[in-house]
């Protein structure tokens, strides 16, 4: 069986550049592309339903010019959950927690259905 999962991190890291490039250009002019150093995943415990989760990608990253460091959190979702923005929520907060810098969450939907704008 094909771990599609497993495969877009992969691919998103290799074209990492290119993906913001694309989707966050602010982003991409302004960082600096020899800084980017992907991190090791990051496990987190939900306590309240016993589930580990893993974050999908965690890049940390340097602006031009500058000794000013922040981290781009991606997150591939491939379907609808209603827990979603919540579990957004609590990685940002986890993040912040652990690494005390600035974090750029984004989140790559590609669910056909249902059709509806998620909450931000």
């Amino acid at each position: 069986m094909t771990d599609h999962d497993r495969l877009f991190k992969e691919l998103l890291a290799t074209f990492f550049v290119e993906f913001l490039e694309l989707f966050l250009p602010q982003v991409a002019n302004a960082i600096d592309r020899d800084s980017i150093a992907f991190q090791p995943q990051e496990y987190f415990a939900d306590l309240t339903t016993g589930e580990t989760k893993i974050i999908d990608l965690l890049a940390a990253v340097r602006l031009a010019g500058q000794d000013v460091g922040f981290l781009i959190h991606v997150e591939a979702q491939a379907s609808s959950q209603s827990d979603f923005a919540q579990r957004m929520f609590f990685y940002f907060a986890r993040l912040h927690q652990k690494f005390r810098q600035r974090i750029y969450p984004v989140v790559v939907f590609s669910f056909d259905q249902p059709y509806r704008p998620e909450p931000r």
